[in-house]
């Protein structure tokens, strides 16, 4: 799969304190050491106006020591069933959903802007939009998968892009980003479920590395499982091409893992449940 080249936070340490990144922030969480479990019951719980994860009646906070308050209970009840799985040892490989919802409380809530923007640079280089002229049935399959993401953006957020063949870099219409932007600043104005949106939607973007396959989950337009699908159809060519890398399928399958906690918070953000 084609990554996008947005600069990364550890080669340009100065994007630090400009935007918060919550794919890198739950990474940071898996170094600490792995506490033993120190709860019998995770249950979610209405106080003031929010919903929030109660271990054994305490409210948990997360590793900023912030309250670990959610907008609506489907995504703190969502929560609560993570924790409720945890076994004798709290994992956070484990828990990807806890840890959207940690940077999305710790880091995203102090960079709405910032995530917003971040997240909209992927669109100027999106994965959809470039192309292999050969072999043949590797373009028809990008087409199929691909194509309909294109006209969803055209048709549903008036951002008409363009395609290209190859790694050559095609600069995309400033209608197209303009409407991108547009469409992610909507949601960084969403009131209090705007930050665990916009964390959402940064996980589906970085790890698909396409704002526009992120974009079409958030409006309906694909199941998480379908752009999961579309931002492989490179490396699934190469699989039926030239075989199966087990470590290579290990570690998809922990992304995919975190891709779906992200779609899950998405969907439940914006029930209102």
């Amino acid at each position: 799969m084609r990554e996008a080249p947005p600069p990364s936070k550890e080669s340009d340490p100065s994007l630090v304190s400009k935007a918060a990144d919550p794919i890198a922030m739950a990474r940071r969480d898996l170094k600490k050491a792995l506490p033993r479990r120190f709860f019998k019951e995770a249950i979610a719980q209405e106080r003031d106006g929010k919903f929030v994860l109660l271990l054994d009646g305490r409210a948990a906070k997360t590793p900023g020591g912030h309250p670990l308050a959610l907008p609506t209970m489907a995504a703190a009840l969502a929560v609560a069933a993570e924790w409720s799985a945890a076994g004798e040892i709290i994992d956070p490989a484990e828990m990807p959903l806890t840890r959207i919802v940690n940077s999305a409380i710790d880091g995203v809530a102090h960079r709405l802007d910032a995530t917003a923007a971040e997240i909209a640079k992927y669109a100027g280089s999106d994965l959809i939009c470039y192309r292999a002229a050969e072999p043949e049935a590797l373009a028809i399959a990008q087409a199929a998968a691909w194509d309909p993401v294109l006209a969803f953006a055209r048709n549903k957020l008036s951002a008409p892009f363009i395609c290209t063949q190859g790694m050559v870099f095609v600069k995309q219409s400033e209608a197209a980003i303009t409407a991108v932007r547009h469409a992610i600043g909507r949601i960084a104005e969403s009131g209090a479920g705007a930050p665990f949106a916009l964390a959402a939607l940064h996980v589906m973007t970085t790890l698909t590395g396409s704002a526009l396959l992120a974009l079409a989950v958030a409006y309906g337009e694909l199941e998480p499982a379908e752009a999961w699908q579309a931002a492989h159809v490179d490396e699934d060519f190469e699989i039926r091409t030239w075989g199966e890398d087990t470590e290579a399928m290990r570690r998809r399958a922990s992304r995919w893992c975190e891709m779906n906690a992200a779609a899950i918070l998405w969907q439940d953000v914006q029930s209102g449940v």
